[in-house]
């Protein structure tokens, strides 16, 4: 395993991206963003995409330094196309002008549509938690090949298909963030398993002839395989809602065959920006959120030293402990960033504290 420093991570993936066409704001951004995820404990949307993206950027299906556009806004309803911008840019900016909207007005609906892959989705939901507000937001895929099996059914239709709802929280610092995939794990999880030489747990994944498996190398080869969703049919209706929300409503486009394999990514999201403040009084508010919180967290742990916690506890302790300790990463994953840093001209050396 080796162990890699947040600054030095940071800078590594911005020189990736800056070699790559991104002006250095850019850059910074996407940089910022795949650290925080390997920084909150989700490295499959970390720095490990590094690989896939330079890939998708030779293909022309990312154009480095756009921001997308509003093509349309009818009061609190926005409309956002990416343009095919990197999608953390893209994303970022369709989430501050609904900000901006809903505190002009209370409420915003925006329709993010054609993107890159956005990223962890949970960044957005912490935007928005940050400047006070509620949020609610609904993603789908296209332009990849579907990973993800309905409920009684046997192969992949579908993707990931995330949820984000974000909340302030019983303190500033601790919003409410709820961020997850509406399959059993995600698929980067899934990448990161099988570079890592690890079995999955059982009822996470379909082999090619759609038999149960616990090799992650299932996905990765023909037939492929596919991920299940998370609590049975509860899960699949919770995907199959996203799908239509994220890629029907918001115009981004469904996972129909015709827009499978295409060796890209492309999000749509539907995100909906709540003012607390034109529902209820905020200061009544906050308290009834700190008083529940207390509520639910004493109660007493099944397990000695591991106390209830709220949704975005682990990422927050995930992220205090890694920006002492550094950044974990496998050296499967470490080589193709490696590799794939030397496309573009950038030098990357295995840091001293690697194992």
């Amino acid at each position: 395993m080796i162990v890699v420093g947040h600054a030095e991570l940071r800078g590594i993936a911005a020189r990736v991206f800056e070699a790559a066409g991104s002006e250095a704001d850019e850059a910074g951004i996407i940089a910022d963003h795949l650290l925080e995820a390997n920084l909150r404990g989700h490295d499959s949307h970390g720095v490990g995409l590094i690989p896939n993206y330079l890939e998708h950027l030779a293909g022309g299906t990312v154009i480095p330094n756009r921001k997308g556009r509003v093509v349309s806004e009818d009061g609190s309803l926005i409309v956002y196309d990416g343009e095919r911008a990197w999608g953390q840019i893209a994303a970022r900016e369709a989430v501050m002008i609904g900000i901006a909207k809903a505190r002009e007005t209370g409420v915003a609906v925006v329709a993010l549509r054609n993107p890159h892959h956005i990223g962890r989705v949970g960044t957005y939901g912490e935007i928005c938690a940050q400047a006070g507000l509620v949020s609610l937001h609904f993603v789908n895929v296209t332009d990849a090949r579907p990973a993800v099996a309905p409920w009684r059914g046997t192969d992949a239709r579908f993707s990931t298909n995330p949820v984000c709802i974000a909340i302030p929280g019983p303190e500033p610092e601790r919003p409410i963030i709820l961020d997850m995939a509406t399959s059993v794990i995600a698929m980067g999880k899934v990448r990161v398993a099988r570079n890592k030489g690890e079995q999955l747990r059982p009822g996470t994944l379909l082999d090619g002839a759609g038999r149960p498996t616990t090799d992650p190398g299932a996905m990765y080869r023909q037939p492929r395989g596919a991920v299940l969703t998370f609590g049975e049919h509860k899960g699949y209706a919770l995907a199959f809602v996203c799908e239509m929300l994220a890629g029907a409503l918001c115009g981004s486009g469904t996972m129909r065959p015709e827009r499978q394999g295409a060796g890209t990514a492309t999000n749509g999201m539907l995100t909906i920006v709540i003012d607390p403040s034109r529902l209820i009084d905020r200061e009544w508010l906050g308290n009834e959120i700190a008083a529940m919180t207390q509520y639910i967290t004493a109660s007493p742990p099944a397990h000695p030293g591991e106390p209830v916690l709220i949704p975005g506890d682990p990422e927050r302790a995930s992220r205090a402990r890694r920006l002492v300790e550094g950044v974990p990463i496998d050296e499967e994953t470490w080589r193709e960033i490696v590799a794939a840093a030397r496309t573009v001209n950038v030098l990357v050396e295995t840091p001293k504290s690697g194992a």
